[in-house]
């Protein structure tokens, strides 16, 4: 019965159907009702990856749980759904941290609370749409869609300065939203098709290539967000709500990247592998000069802010690594770049969301995110102390952590290419480990410092329960990433083939 399931469609709108039964529960007399309904929404849709995970076929590449409805015929505009093994982790991922987000807001929302929920279930469903999108329309209106929930997130039950910060979020995306839809409108008119596959078997000139380049970089950099179009960032990190920031660094920073690797890659191999020195040396700017910019912090939210534009920094440079192996024909390199930058992805949504939730414990009880109001916290607060280190060891890419694998990997196919690429993307480990601890050390060691810290009570079963789940998975994926190699290898191979042929000509057809 349940392999007969549209599951792509299930993951979607699921989580938006219980957001709308949840949004009309408004006030403290539904106010259970509406988290029993949210919490067995988000781990319905949870289970669902899961038994999608455990169907998919990682043997070789081919899109599958394909769907295809007609949805617009004069537009060509087709309401289809397909995932490979690239996609799917993403979804997984999305459908456990909108969960974990679920169950730590539990208690801790009064304004609103069936509204702050339905929205992280409306992203929920809007982000896997993102994901499993194979129609570039249907991708765009799900990519801008799920601006709106995020915008109420941070605008409503944000800080004192969350209008600010929201606009400026909205304004960002917004600017690079429309570069976006310009390229896939004449994409689509040059392929009679909307299908994002068969623009990767499109015959493109390279001025045209080179133009999309950079309507697609506007766009996907924006997202990521790269250097020197990050600022947006550190605000609406600073501004969101716990939750918002978890999400918003686990999740929507990923898309920028999957854009990379679903349009910029495949469909304009050209002008990337032209532009792949610039890209690489704008990585390279975010890697070195934001972990600087991340030493400075005194917030402990900002430093993990700029902490995960560094991070990500890590993984367009493994994907633009892979042009510069495949011209030198080192394409078992160019595989592994491309796999460690998604490892990446993939840990530090795990990473920055356990540490953006430990930072929102410690301001539940505290009301401050200034490291300087902390100290002595591990006297306090010994369970606490004892993830928190887990996840501020796995921030600085310690060996056993998911947060060293994919490092490792890009490090490693760096130096297929240079000697000073590799060193300088190394230099992440040492920064990371030097702002990282040094948070650690100002917050949990030491005397007790004042008496708010005096008065500060270890981790609630709610709490423990979240944190646990998160440090398994650290854990896990840092000592055997084997299985998740494993479900996108195919699919890599496939991008990598794509990639060795000029779209030039008509031999770069990409099937």
């Amino acid at each position: 019965m349940l392999e007969n399931l549209p599951i792509l469609s299930l993951l979607i709108w699921l989580p938006i159907i219980g957001a709308g039964v949840i949004i009309f529960g408004s006030g403290q007399k539904y106010k259970q009702l509406t988290q029993w309904i949210a919490l067995i929404t988000a781990a319905v849709t949870f289970v669902l990856s899961l038994w999608a995970l455990n169907e998919f076929d990682s043997s070789r590449y081919y899109l599958q749980f394909v769907e295809d409805k007609s949805w617009i015929d004069s537009l060509s505009i087709r309401y289809s759904l397909a995932v490979d093994g690239i996609s799917l982790p993403l979804i997984v991922l999305t459908s456990l941290m909108t969960l974990i987000v679920i169950i730590s807001s539990w208690n801790n929302i009064k304004l609103r609370a069936s509204h702050y929920l339905a929205a992280f279930l409306v992203m929920c469903g809007l982000m896997n749409g993102v994901f499993a999108a194979t129609d570039a329309i249907l991708f765009y209106v799900m990519w801008e869609a799920m601006l709106i929930p995020m915008f109420l997130i941070i605008g409503i039950w944000g800080g004192p300065n969350r209008i600010y910060a929201t606009l400026k979020f909205f304004i960002y995306t917004f600017f690079g939203s429309v570069f976006l839809l310009i390229a896939l409108i004449y994409l689509g008119n040059q392929a009679d098709s909307f299908n994002i596959f068969n623009m990767h078997s499109m015959v493109i000139d390279a001025e045209v290539q080179l133009l999309l380049f950079f309507a697609f970089l506007i766009a996907f950099a924006i997202k990521v967000p790269m250097w020197p179009v990050h600022t947006w960032l550190p605000d609406a990190h600073v501004q969101a709500p716990t939750g918002g920031s978890v999400i918003l660094a686990a999740i929507m920073l990923k898309m920028g990247t999957y854009g990379f690797l679903r349009f910029m890659l495949p469909i304009v191999p050209d002008a990337s592998l032209e532009m792949a020195n610039m890209m690489i040396v704008l990585s390279l700017i975010a890697v070195a000069y934001i972990g600087f910019v991340a030493l400075a912090q005194s917030d402990m939210k900002k430093l993990i802010a700029y902490s995960s534009i560094a991070h990500m920094g890590f993984v367009t440079l493994g994907l633009f690594i892979s042009f510069a192996l495949i011209a030198d024909n080192h394409l078992d390199a160019a595989v592994m770049g491309i796999q460690g930058a998604l490892i990446q992805m993939i840990s530090h949504g795990f990473i920055s969301g356990a540490l953006f939730l430990s930072i929102g414990v410690l301001y539940d009880r505290m009301h401050s995110r200034e490291i300087k109001d902390y100290g002595g916290v591990v006297n306090k607060m010994p369970q606490f102390a004892l993830f928190f280190m887990i996840f501020a060891m796995a921030n600085s890419g310690l060996p056993g952590t998911s947060g060293f694998v994919g490092e490792f990997m890009v490090i490693l196919s760096s130096f297929q290419v240079s000697f000073w690429i590799a060193a300088v993307s190394g230099l992440t480990l040492i920064l990371a480990a030097a702002y990282t601890l040094w948070m650690y050390k100002r917050v949990m060691f030491g005397d007790v410092a004042n008496e708010k810290v005096a008065a500060l009570e270890d981790l609630t079963m709610r709490e423990t329960i979240v944190f646990i789940v998160l440090a398994v998975m650290v854990m896990l994926f840092g000592l055997w990433p084997a299985p998740l190699l494993d479900i996108m290898a195919p699919s890599v191979q496939h991008l990598i083939d794509c990639n060795l042929v000029s779209k030039l000509t008509p031999e770069g057809m990409c099937s």
